[in-house]
């Protein structure tokens, strides 16, 4: 399930966000870049998913290695999936729910930070969750894709001036929480070079799953 775990959301919980076309499936593009190929070696899946999107769009196509030349990489890097073995949950009063009205302070605290991709309706795909300090937003958290018995924390960001507090600690065990009373099981993603962030979720009680590569394309120009 947590191989294609894009699809396996697209499919469930996440469902309401899909568009599909024949062997493409991705994420409405205003909630994530996020898309899936039934079978990434079929030519026709891939025109299929060229179809879904617009002009000069860009996707994230996780675990992909290869495409057609009519394909341009914007960005390439190996990551690691981590799944909370042995993870600690709990609230955090600290902690606020977070939603529509606060996403212009999201995407600056992401565009300062830079945790990953993250649009104007990512905030729709579960709970983020935020901590602020004399009124601003300074750390977040939350949830992200949804494949069946599991919950990807995702976002977990601290401002430069805030780091060293464990607030990002703090906030995957309160994302955490949540997902155990659902029910669920926590994992996440990270680049593989970012020793600090597996050196935290490690000692948060995450282990290592797999490595996998995430990639952003675009279609080639003359395409």
């Amino acid at each position: 399930m947590l191989d294609d775990a894009v699809r396996a959301s697209l499919a469930g919980a996440h469902a309401r966000f899909a568009q599909r076309r024949g062997g493409a499936v991705r994420y409405h593009p205003d909630v994530a870049a996020f898309t899936a190929l039934d079978d990434p070696d079929d030519f026709s899946a891939w025109a299929d998913l060229a179809a879904l999107l617009g002009p000069e769009e860009d996707l994230a196509l996780p675990g992909v290695t290869r495409w057609p030349e009519n394909w341009r990489p914007l960005f390439s890097a190996e990551g690691v999936q981590m799944v909370g073995t042995d993870l600690d949950p709990r609230h955090d009063d600290e902690a606020v729910v977070l939603g529509a009205a606060d996403v212009p302070e999201i995407l600056e605290l992401i565009a300062r930070t830079e945790p990953g991709p993250f649009r104007v309706r990512t905030v729709e795909l579960g709970t983020y969750l935020g901590i602020r300090r004399d009124g601003a937003l300074v750390a977040m958290a939350g949830e992200r894709l949804r494949p069946p018995g599991w919950t990807e924390i995702s976002a977990v960001c601290t401002a430069p001036e805030y780091r060293g507090q464990g607030l990002a600690g703090r906030l995957v065990r309160a994302v955490a929480a949540g997902i155990v009373e659902r029910g669920d099981r926590p994992f996440l993603h990270t680049i593989a070079s970012n020793e600090n962030a597996i050196r935290l979720y490690r000692a948060l009680g995450f282990e290592i799953r797999r490595t996998t590569t995430f990639t952003v394309l675009t279609r080639a120009a003359h395409d």
